[in-house]
C-alpha cells in the first residue's frame, strides 16, 4: 500500500473516532485513570495520546545540570549569617531555574510521610465512596476527578486529582473526606507556616522588607492539590501532566520517591530528583508578574510511568480565595528607569479567569498581560 493509501485509511480511521464522546464515557465513569487500571486496562486509550514531540524524555544527563538545593536548616532559629546566605541561594535560584529544593524545612518527617499515605489512601479506597466528591464544578471548596480541564486540554492526562481549598476560608472537617481529613488539616497548617518563611526569604531576595509579599497577600490563599498517577501500561505515549506553568505566587511540592517530575531549564527537560525529606518550591505566574520578571515561572510537566503509582502533593499560595476585584502588578519598588514596567495591572477576578480559560496547554498565562 503506498503512501497515499496509507493516509487515506488514517483519515477514514480519525472520521470514525468522537473524542467528545470518548470523554464524556470516561467523565461519566467518576473512576478516574485508577478505575481504567483497575479494570485491566493494557493499552492507553486514544484520548490520553499526547503528540509525540511532547512525550519524548530529554537527552540531558542528570550530571549536565545539578537542581538547586537549599538547606534551611538554622534560619527558623534566627541565624542570620546562615539567612543571608539562604537568600542568596533563594534569589539565584528563582532567577535562573524558577525552582528549589527546601531540605529542613521544618516540617516534621512523620507528617509528610502521613500526608502521603493519607492521599494515597484516599485514591486508592472504593470509587463508590470517591464519587459523592467528584465533580466539575471547580468553585467547590472539595472536588475530586480526573484532569479539571478534561473537555478543553488537546489530550488528557494520567492523573487523577483530589482537592481542596484550605485558606483563607477552609472547609468544614466535615467536609472533607474521613480518610485523610486529619492529615489535611494538619499538614495544611505547617506549609502555611512554611509558606510564610519562604515568602519572608523571596522578599528579602527581591531586596525588599521582609514582610512586603505577606502584605500584599501572596501567603493567604492555599490550596491543597493532591494528584495519583497510576501505573501506566505506555507510558511513552502519554503524560502524567502536561507542559505547564503554575497559578498563582508560588507552588510547594512534595512528591513520593518515584519521580517524574521535569523543569524545563535551558531548553532540556531536567529530572527533579525525589529527595527524602524535601519539598519542591516553584515560582508562579503571578510572583514573576509581581517581580516585573525578576523571578522565573518556568514550564514543568510529569511523566508518566509504568512503575506506578505516584504520589504528589502540590500546595498552591494562590489568589484563588482572595478578593475579586483586588488588583495586582509590578512592585513599585522594583521599578526603575532602566527597568519599567513589563506588565499591566490585573484584578485577581481577570487574571484566575484567563489562566482557567487556559488550561494545561503548555502557555503561560503572562504575556495576556504584557506591555
Amino acid at each position: 500500500m503506498d503512501s497515499s493509501s496509507n493516509n487515506e485509511v488514517f483519515s477514514a480511521i480519525e472520521s470514525k473516532y468522537d473524542r467528545k464522546r470518548e470523554l464524556k464515557a470516561f467523565d461519566d465513569t467518576k473512576a478516574g485513570v485508577k478505575g481504567l487500571v483497575d479494570a485491566g486496562v493494557s493499552k492507553v486509550p486514544k484520548i490520553f495520546i499526547s503528540p509525540s514531540d511532547t512525550t519524548k524524555k530529554s537527552n540531558s544527563s542528570t550530571e549536565q545540570f545539578i537542581f538547586p538545593v537549599i538547606n534551611l536548616q538554622g534560619i527558623i532559629d534566627g541565624d542570620q549569617i546562615k539567612r543571608k546566605e539562604v537568600v542568596e541561594k533563594v534569589r539565584d535560584a528563582s532567577e535562573t531555574w524558577g525552582f528549589f529544593q527546601v531540605v529542613n524545612h521544618g516540617i516534621p518527617s512523620d507528617v509528610l510521610e502521613e500526608m502521603i499515605r493519607g492521599v494515597r489512601s484516599f485514591h486508592e479506597q472504593d470509587t463508590e465512596i470517591k464519587k459523592q466528591w467528584y465533580t466539575r464544578q471547580l468553585t467547590k471548596r472539595v472536588v475530586y476527578n480526573s484532569n479539571f480541564d478534561l473537555y478543553s486540554a488537546p489530550a488528557t492526562n494520567w492523573r487523577d486529582t483530589f482537592f481542596c481549598i484550605m485558606a483563607p476560608n477552609p472547609p468544614s472537617p466535615e467536609q472533607l473526606p474521613p480518610i485523610c481529613r486529619d492529615i489535611i488539616i494538619k499538614y495544611s497548617e505547617e506549609v502555611k507556616k512554611l509558606g510564610s518563611y519562604l515568602f519572608e526569604l523571596l522578599a528579602e531576595a527581591l531586596g525588599l522588607n521582609r514582610n512586603h509579599l505577606s502584605e500584599m497577600d501572596c501567603d493567604k490563599g492555599l490550596s491543597v492539590v493532591c494528584h495519583y498517577y497510576p501505573a501506566c501500561p505506555e507510558p511513552q505515549l502519554t503524560l502524567g501532566a502536561s507542559k505547564h506553568a503554575d497559578d498563582g505566587f508560588i507552588t510547594l511540592l512534595l512528591q513520593d520517591n518515584i519521580g517524574g517530575l521535569q523543569v524545563l531549564h535551558q531548553n532540556h527537560w531536567v529530572d527533579v530528583p525525589p529527595t527524602l525529606g524535601a519539598l519542591v518550591v516553584n515560582i508562579a505566574d503571578l510572583l514573576q508578574l509581581i517581580s516585573n520578571d525578576k523571578f522565573k515561572s518556568v514550564e514543568h510537566r510529569v511523566l508518566a510511568n509504568h512503575i506506578g503509582p505516584r504520589i504528589s502533593i502540590a500546595c498552591f499560595f494562590s489568589t484563588f480565595s482572595l478578593e475579586s476585584s483586588r488588583l495586582y502588578g509590578p512592585i513599585k519598588e522594583l521599578l526603575l528607569e532602566d527597568n519599567p514596567p513589563k506588565y499591566r495591572e490585573t484584578t485577581i477576578q481577570e487574571y484566575a479567569a484567563y489562566f482557567t480559560e487556559k488550561g494545561l496547554d503548555g502557555t503561560s498565562a503572562l504575556h495576556h498581560f504584557r506591555l
